[in-house]
């Protein structure tokens, strides 16, 4: 909890200094022609930095990995904290590197059969700016290097590895009826998605609620952090099939400092198409009769059934235990 207190300190200190620098440079509308265009444009700069900064109630800290440090053989590791963006400290010393760096890579690929050079991956739990927990997988535990927000010695039988009770934390979350991103919880296939090679177009398929647009939203994001300089003139364009569509994705790519991508229907960009299926007026009047709230209230209770044996789910930082007579009072309740 300190570091990540931290790490919001510095991000503090990184708008200040940024807001500075802006009053420093805003001027009168006076002086010549060039000098207003390089003042707006260095004006414009900063603006987009500190929208950059601006991360709401998102986490700024998520995890962090250990690596073997090859310089010396492997014999010691080193630390680096995975974040929604970089922050530094006022030594210029990184606190917190972007998810999208490369060095990031490992915390979202390394897998027991390929850690990446990782001795230990670190799952926060968080909440705001609040850490709930803590989950550990360990890539070679006679080697791991202790740091200063462990709270765990390396003998400590909770230091062994744990499930994926951060992501099953992230997926029991309330929904808020706009898309969030899945920075802290990409996996291993998502990402190799996100960090392919920028070499033509790139077709994301699969089933509904599979996460191809948010998938497809954090490539954009990736995109835009690794080729920055092109990428930006050319500027970046999000086509939905409809306005409630780009109404539910408009806050994934700010919350991952991005904000200077256009998003558009269609019809925004060819005049006179139109585009969806429509219902037949039979189909219609039946989907809007009130019979059929019945008929969907009798579907839903043919198909509930309880469990036959006991069963763990994992709830934030702790386990359930699920017992078949618990959920058939609980149904029974309701």
């Amino acid at each position: 909890q300190a570091y990540i207190d931290r790490a919001y300190d510095c991000l503090e200190a990184s708008k200040a200094d940024a807001l500075k620098i802006r009053e420093l440079t805003v001027a009168g509308p006076g002086g010549t022609h060039q000098a207003r265009v390089e003042r707006n444009a260095f004006d414009e700069k900063i603006v987009s930095r500190l929208e950059q900064l601006e991360i709401g109630d998102s986490a700024l800290v998520f995890g962090r990995i250990d690596r073997f440090d090859d310089t010396n053989g492997g014999e010691s590791t080193e630390a680096f904290h995975i974040g929604r963006l970089a922050v530094a400290d006022e030594n210029r010393e990184p606190v917190v590197v972007d998810w999208r760096a490369p060095v990031a890579e490992p915390f979202y690929r390394a897998t027991g059969r390929d850690p990446m050079g990782l001795a230990r991956r670190r799952h926060f739990a968080v909440e705001g700016r609040s850490l709930l927990g803590i989950e550990d997988e360990m890539f070679g535990e006679g080697h791991l290097g202790i740091g200063q927000d462990d709270g765990l010695g390396a003998d400590d039988p909770r230091a062994g590895i744990r499930g994926y009770s951060t992501l099953m934390t992230a997926l029991g979350r309330g929904r808020t009826g706009q898309l969030g991103d899945i920075v802290a919880t990409i996996q291993s296939e998502q990402d190799e998605i996100i960090r392919s090679p920028q070499g033509g177009v790139l077709v994301v398929q699969g089933g509904p609620g599979t996460g191809k647009t948010v998938v497809a939203l954090h490539r954009a994001a990736y995109l835009l952090y690794t080729h920055r300089f092109p990428l930006e003139d050319q500027g970046v364009l999000v086509i939905g099939p409809n306005r409630v569509f780009l109404r539910y994705i408009e806050r994934v790519l700010p919350s991952l400092g991005e904000s200077g991508v256009r998003e558009a229907v269609l019809a925004d960009l060819v005049g006179g198409v139109r585009t969806g299926a429509v219902d037949s007026p039979l189909a219609r009047r039946v989907k809007g009769d009130l019979r059929m709230v019945e008929v969907i209230k009798r579907a839903i209770k043919q198909r509930q059934r309880t469990i036959s044996e006991e069963f763990s789910l994992p709830f934030g930082g702790s386990v359930l235990r699920l017992r078949p007579k618990d959920v058939t009072r609980a149904g029974q309740e309701a």
